[in-house]
């Protein structure tokens, strides 16, 4: 059944012009609020409370949409989300994609403060520092989710997580873990090693080997991997903060892997090590 609101005709209508200048991320820091895009996102958002309340704030549908995903937009409605009915120019108008697919979210900001992480005592955690593209922000935080890493921390230095595109790259992880924003490196590395965490910096050009640290057994305990940026790694004064500097070893012929690929051989390298000693454990709920 469609919602009972009225059809939003106009692109310039106040509401469609509000959740359109949420591209921006200054506008995303002012109002503390950012776009989902798309069945998964918003279904996500529907079920997912931020300090005790709904997350999702309002929907935006076509028709069509509304049809297709009747449990999404009842679900949003539960929430208590305000839901409008869109023409589908309405819908392009908001999106940031090139193809919409007729669901746009507005939600509440969602990151959890850096001392709540801490105060969880995590076992495997994912740590950007100075990554600067958004998609890769949002696979590594889909690989952290999958790998059942328990926080996600970015530096004051990374790409804005409500960027549109690191949202839609998460596909809905960003509503499954704790993700702490705007942590200097610093600060980041020294208090995790405070809480019994192991520090370890994921870098090609790293003193020690993967395999090897899994062949000794020392993967085991609680891990964090720091990730650099994209284009040149990790600084050598980063990789002087950490316990270990380790590269993922390359067997083939290939010159390097990517971040969000050497994140995920990282992280689930720890989480089966983590596994095998009987002390890992998996995300269950919502922060």
């Amino acid at each position: 059944m469609p919602p009972a609101t009225p059809e939003l005709i106009s692109p310039r209508s106040p509401r469609v012009l509000a959740a359109r200048r949420l591209a921006k991320r200054n506008f995303r820091g002012k109002d503390r609020l950012f776009l989902a895009e798309g069945p998964q996102a918003v279904r996500e958002a529907a079920g997912h409370r931020t300090g005790g309340a709904a997350t999702l704030v309002e929907l935006f549908t076509t028709l069509e949409a509304a049809e297709r995903h009747s449990d999404i937009v009842g679900a949003a409605r539960d929430a208590g989300a305000r839901v409008h009915l869109a023409a589908e120019q309405v819908i392009a108008d908001i999106s940031t994609t090139v193809t919409p697919q007729g669901l746009v979210g507005v939600c509440r900001f969602l990151d959890t403060p850096f001392e709540d992480v801490l105060a969880a005592r995590p076992r495997l955690v994912a740590l950007l520092a100075n990554v600067r593209d958004p998609g890769n922000a949002g696979t590594v935080l889909r690989c952290a989710d999958a790998a059942g890493a328990e926080a996600v921390v970015l530096t004051d230095a990374s790409v804005d997580v409500y960027n549109p595109k690191a949202v839609r790259a998460s596909v809905g992880s960003l509503f499954h873990l704790p993700v702490a924003v705007g942590v200097p490196v610093e600060r980041a590395v020294e208090a995790l090693r405070g809480t019994g965490v192991r520090v370890l910096a994921a870098d090609g050009a790293g003193d020690r080997d993967l395999d090897d640290e899994l062949d000794k057994g020392t993967m085991g305990g609680p891990t964090a991997w720091v990730f650099g940026n994209e284009a040149w790694g990790l600084p050598e004064e980063t990789r002087a903060l950490t316990d270990a500097v380790v590269r993922v070893p390359i067997h083939g012929k290939a010159e390097s892997l990517n971040l969000a690929t050497a994140a995920a051989v990282c992280l689930y390298a720890s989480a089966r090590a983590q596994r095998a000693s009987g002390g890992c454990r998996s995300v269950t709920g919502n922060q």
